[in-house]
């Protein structure tokens, strides 16, 4: 078995192999969800992915994302993450873009060269800008809903926007994408209350009141699971 894949290969069989080696897989949001999602689907063998990211590394971001180290603090999220994948997988096609993922630059992607899109940014105009172009594209997309403020990993799920209860952006989706006409759409979310986070003492970014609190094994969490859901779609496993 002098093979890289051979132990997803006894579960998942040549074909399948074959069919995550041609896929191209988009990453929006390189952070906690989005950089443990980038590193499962790097493992499994997919051939081609397009990680999108404008954010840098900080010292804060130690706590819980896999491609920060004290040796990328200060590096571009996506080169830290694509430097990985190439070290994971040295056949594999890494495309970063330092971008800021909004409205405003969503015609900078194609996204009917994708075959699947990972939503794992915090806006939600963004994560609607996501959804809707991707569903125009005939693309599937998984999103993340707030992973933030929890502690509980065991409470996360896979369902549709539309079964979801309690997280308050998943509230928020489901009336602006009801707006839109969107019928489904599978999310990662959970059904924990969120914690009310202590002061940080940091200077607050424009718009937001509060910095959320973050722990090492609830983003993590939410990735793997965002990342097993796409390579069982498209391998085609039935559950």
């Amino acid at each position: 078995m002098n093979d890289q894949f051979a132990r997803t290969r006894l579960l998942l069989g040549d074909e399948a192999i074959r069919r995550l080696d041609r896929a191209r897989v988009a990453v929006f949001g390189v952070g906690g969800v989005g950089g443990y999602a980038v590193e499962a689907l790097a493992r499994s063998g997919i051939g081609t992915l397009d990680l999108i990211d404008s954010d840098t590394v900080a010292l804060s971001n130690l706590n819980r994302q896999i491609i920060a180290t004290h040796s990328t603090v200060g590096m571009y999220k996506v080169d830290a993450a694509a430097a990985r994948v190439r070290d994971i997988n040295p056949h594999a096609v890494v495309n970063p873009y330092r971008v800021f993922f909004t409205p405003e630059t969503q015609d900078m992607f194609d996204f009917t060269h994708y075959d699947y899109v990972i939503d794992a940014i915090d806006t939600v105009t963004g994560k609607i800008a996501l959804v809707m172009n991707s569903q125009a594209a005939g693309t599937p997309i998984i999103c993340s809903m707030g992973a933030g403020n929890k502690l509980d990993p065991t409470a996360f799920e896979v369902a549709d926007i539309y079964r979801t209860s309690v997280c308050p952006l998943a509230k928020v989706m489901r009336r602006e994408l009801k707006k839109r006409g969107v019928e489904h759409l599978k999310v990662v979310y959970s059904k924990e209350e969120p914690i009310t986070p202590l002061p940080s003492g940091e200077e607050l970014p424009e718009g937001r009141r509060q910095i959320p609190g973050s722990t090492s094994f609830v983003p993590s969490v939410v990735g793997l699971i965002i990342a097993g859901e796409v390579i069982r779609d498209l391998c085609g496993y039935e559950r």
